[in-house]
């Protein structure tokens, strides 16, 4: 697959250990990415991300001045790039926080070097596409390619696990997907256990595509299967 389009993409590596940082920028480098960023406390993640506009964060969950997951709701107050978490911690609770809070995906140290490249060449595909339709909704279009919803004027930004719920739909527009399909486009082929997580994924879509997200007209449940889409014709 060529994901050369993808190699202009600004990344921003937030962790504070410098050897891990190195090697991670060298192999980011090497597989061709030409922006590699770097933060090494929370107060530099956040200046860094204001000033440099990266268009995804890999994130360690232990920081010298405060923890991944309050960072990330810091980020989510002012852009919505896909996070991707990077950490030694490998406990269900962390992956689950982490994913519960919008997190994108959930790296545990130590990692295979290809395994880091291959996962962020995923979200960054799942997040900015080279070609894709807008779809129409009641209320709203939905910009794949630029991973934005247009609504009453106004331009809200996805995030890279919405733009995947949103896509998956799309390709079955006016058809059930059921929870399972759903958990598995997002998280993978061991889908178990993402319920929550999807439907707080599926709550926040709905806040920004329907008009009324307490009586959703585009994003539909179908009580005990999953849900629908309405595309306009």
């Amino acid at each position: 697959m060529d994901n050369s389009f993808l190699h202009s993409k600004r990344l921003l590596l937030v962790d504070d250990e410098q050897e891990l940082l190195k090697m991670v920028t060298d192999i980011l480098k090497d597989a061709g990415f030409e922006t590699i960023l770097t933060a090494v406390s929370v107060k530099d993640a956040v200046l860094t991300a204001k000033n440099e506009n990266p268009d995804l964060i890999v994130l360690d969950v232990m920081l010298p001045d405060g923890d991944g997951f309050a960072l990330m709701q810091q980020l989510r107050t002012f852009t919505n790039v896909p996070i991707i978490f990077l950490t030694a911690k490998d406990e269900a609770t962390d992956k689950l926080s982490g994913l519960g809070l919008g997190a994108d995906d959930y790296i545990s140290k130590p990692f295979m070097p290809q395994e880091l490249v291959l996962r962020i060449y995923a979200v960054l595909r799942r997040t900015y596409k080279e070609d894709s339709p807008l779809l129409v909704l009641d209320g709203c279009t939905i910009d794949f390619s630029r991973a934005e919803v247009h609504k009453d004027g106004e331009i809200i930004s996805l995030t890279a696990k919405e733009h995947t719920l949103l896509e998956t739909l799309a390709r079955n527009a006016g058809k059930i997907v059921t929870v399972d399909a759903l958990c598995e486009a997002l998280w993978g082929d061991n889908p178990f256990g993402y319920e929550n997580s999807l439907n707080a994924h599926v709550r926040r879509v709905r806040e920004k595509i329907e008009t009324d997200p307490s009586k959703p007209v585009s994003l539909i449940t179908i009580k005990g299967l999953g849900y629908k889409l309405i595309a306009r014709k």
